[in-house]
């Protein structure tokens, strides 16, 4: 089995991984100023799909440019969503060279999609291949690529820990040959409990004193998880952004499977109060079925002005409606803005966080407002890596997906594995 590492190697987007020129695993996108996609021709015969995230399914409609057909394997919530993000970033990107696809492209994808549940081996260029839950989103698998000399684990992303909307990992197939992410490779966190308690607890005290609490989250899995917290607790929130239509999507017939605790889901649906075109608001499933235009400033305006919890996109301040609640919200200092995720350096985030100021929407605004950091990642952190890879002693283990990929294969070697980091374009062969 030869591996060629044409994306996600030493670096996080853009994942793609080659197998023997055949079967292709992911095929994402950076997407930073400017995007970055796989390198080199891809040809496959077939593709197989890990999660809904930008990074590894961002560019496979582009495999259907020209003749080219291959049929596509996923589980049916990564469809959803890389359908969902597909037509965002059309919407958003069309006809430019960061949208690598035209929407008949996107068309004929649906005409390809086969999906699958977990345990359900199916072929796919000639392999055996099985989708194990990843617990990171709803849909997440390791990929188990079987030739029939060598077992492949590509393992994705994935976490270890429980979080609202999934239970961690707990599958350990038996492989080979390991393909592991290490994204935070070098961070250990407390307990999830711990988190989420000190989360509430803080939101709690903010909207006792009479502030508003501006929530940014990424709009596939973290939106929802935030959701599901405030339900728990009951605190009533606004959302705002792509995470309103991922939200409705979980809980289509074909995803329910896929969430933990679907009753969960849909009462925290329920406690949310959406945010569209008609009055700024709506509870959720009110409007089901109907056309929405999108909410004005002033909607939003007025939202921020409540003594609520607004959940919002986007994460790290890149865009979104979040340009309209922070600014709104900045200058009071009861107020709260509680990022839930990693900032990457160079962010509007991670400046927020670092200075105090940052660039919303063209302007540069120093904001007065607390500003905190609450790691509600679903990623497995380091203690995570290493007990998944526990059950892999006996395996060659290449780890990818991360910043420091090489260190951590050094870290590994040092502890008694087989272990190396691939370079981006490098192969790797069982024969070698």
């Amino acid at each position: 089995m030869e591996l060629e590492f044409v994306g996600g190697a030493r670096e996080i987007g853009r994942s793609a991984l080659v197998v023997d020129d055949t079967l292709l695993v992911d095929f994402g996108m950076d997407s930073g100023n400017p995007p970055a996609f796989p390198i080199g021709d891809v040809d496959p015969e077939a593709v197989v799909v890990s999660h809904g995230h930008l990074d590894h399914v961002g560019s496979i409609p582009a495999l259907l440019a020209g003749d080219a057909r291959p049929p596509v394997h996923w589980t049916p919530p990564t469809y959803d969503l890389t359908m969902l993000l597909a037509r965002d970033t059309l919407k958003l990107h069309g006809g430019t060279y960061d949208c690598p696809f035209t929407e008949a492209e996107l068309a004929r994808l649906t005409q390809v999609s086969e999906t699958h549940g977990y345990r359900e081996t199916f072929e796919a260029a000639g392999y055996e291949v099985t989708f194990y839950d990843a617990g990171h989103i709803p849909g997440s698998a390791h990929v188990l690529i079987d030739d029939g000399e060598t077992r492949l684990l590509y393992t994705g992303d994935f976490h270890t820990e429980d979080q609202q909307l999934l239970s961690g990992t707990t599958t350990r197939p038996e492989a080979d040959v390991v393909v592991c992410e290490s994204t935070y490779s070098e961070t250990s966190r407390r307990p999830r409990s711990e988190i989420e308690a000190e989360f509430v607890e803080s939101v709690q005290t903010t909207l006792w004193e009479g502030g508003t609490v501006v929530v940014p989250a990424f709009a596939i899995g973290r939106t929802q998880e935030i959701m599901c917290i405030c339900e728990q607790h009951d605190l009533e929130c606004y959302v705002d952004g792509m995470g309103t239509r991922v939200a409705e999507r979980f809980l289509q017939t074909a995803n329910r499977e896929f969430l933990r605790d679907p009753d969960l889901v849909r009462r925290a649906k329920g406690n949310a109060r959406f945010v569209d075109g008609r009055d700024g608001q709506r509870k959720s499933g009110a409007l089901a079925g109907h056309a929405r235009r999108g909410p004005s400033r002033g909607q939003r305006k007025r939202i921020a002005e409540q003594n609520t919890v607004i959940i919002t996109t986007s994460g790290m301040l890149h865009g979104g409606p979040a340009m309209t609640y922070i600014p709104e919200i900045r200058s009071h200092p009861v107020n709260k803005i509680a990022m839930t995720g990693y900032q990457v350096e160079g962010t509007p985030g991670r400046d927020l966080l670092d200075t105090g100021s940052a660039e919303l929407d063209g302007r540069m605004l120093p904001v007065s407002a607390q500003v905190e950091q609450y790691d509600f990642s679903a990623h497995a952190d380091r203690d995570g890596l290493h007990s998944f890879l526990e059950s892999y002693r006996d395996s060659t283990i290449l780890v990818n997906h991360g910043d420091r990929c090489v260190a951590f294969a050094d870290e590994l070697r040092a502890d008694g594995f087989d272990a190396s980091a691939p370079a981006l374009g490098e192969s790797w062969s069982t024969d070698a």
